[in-house]
């Protein structure tokens, strides 16, 4: 097990320690998803998680929401257990979560409209952001009205908009063209630029992950462990279409992808 330290010392956004997580099937049957999972998070850092395929890096996400309890060890948001849904949490998975029967303000207005803010100043800050998410005169288009990019851009704001503390994301741009892509990780670093919240990205692709994220961390397969933490020391600000020809990219992208292949012929 590497137990990696949040590198600004102070208390984490988000800490594991020594998580282990079982699952018991309807035959009796168990089945090990983690198994003593270390890993802390510093506020305002952006970390990625890589690891083979099914070896639990999503189940990760669903510990630090709640939705699953730890078998053995802990995990702490802010400082304290997890217990139930927090409302600092903001979540953008592979599918998009707008509403089909809602428009974009609607869509985008929908979080502070179920905070109790009143429907007017709720469309005045949804207009804003989706300006700045670059969807300014499609605020009356409905979700089948726009293209796969364009609604990942509605639910990064739909998701910005709060506020969130702590930033979880589950491959959300996976299911986009290269270069739709490459414009929403552009896109979502501008955005996160501003708000300083913490975030926790999974996601299958190891270039993606150092692009973005100030540490990697990289999980063995099933039952995961975590193998290895890599320090991104790009700087900041980042431009996608360039980031991935530096020097210490392309390397990191080899070590991260070798540790990767132990993990895959291994099992």
């Amino acid at each position: 097990m590497t137990m990696e330290t949040s590198p600004q010392g102070a208390r984490p956004a988000i800490e594991f320690g020594d998580v282990s997580l079982r699952f018991i099937s309807a035959e009796g049957q168990a089945t090990v998803t983690l198994r003593n999972f270390s890993m802390r998070v510093a506020r305002g850092e952006f970390v990625a998680i890589v690891g083979p395929t099914g070896c639990g890096k999503s189940t990760t996400l669903n510990l630090i929401t709640g939705l699953l309890r730890p078998t053995l060890g802990s995990v702490q948001v802010m400082g304290r257990p997890v217990d139930g849904i927090d409302p600092r949490i903001g979540f953008v998975f592979q599918a998009d979560a707008v509403f089909p029967w809602r428009n974009v303000l609607d869509n985008v207005a929908a979080g502070p409209l179920f905070r109790g803010l009143p429907r007017r100043q709720a469309h005045e800050q949804a207009a804003l952001w989706i300006t700045d998410v670059g969807l300014a005169g499609f605020e009356h288009h409905y979700p089948h009205q726009l293209s796969g990019g364009m609604r990942k851009r509605v639910a990064l704001a739909q998701t910005f908009i709060n506020s969130p503390e702590i930033l979880l994301m589950d491959e959300p741009f996976s299911a986009l063209d290269m270069q739709t892509r490459t414009l929403m990780q552009d896109e979502l670093l501008k955005l996160w630029s501003r708000t300083g919240g913490s975030v926790v990205f999974v996601t299958h692709d190891i270039d993606e992950a150092i692009a973005l994220a100030d540490r990697v961390f990289v999980l063995s397969a099933r039952p995961a462990t975590l193998k290895r933490v890599y320090a991104v020391d790009l700087p900041r600000p980042r431009v996608m279409s360039q980031v991935r020809y530096d020097a210490h990219f392309i390397e990191l992208s080899k070590s991260i992808w070798a540790d990767l292949r132990e993990e895959v012929v291994i099992h």
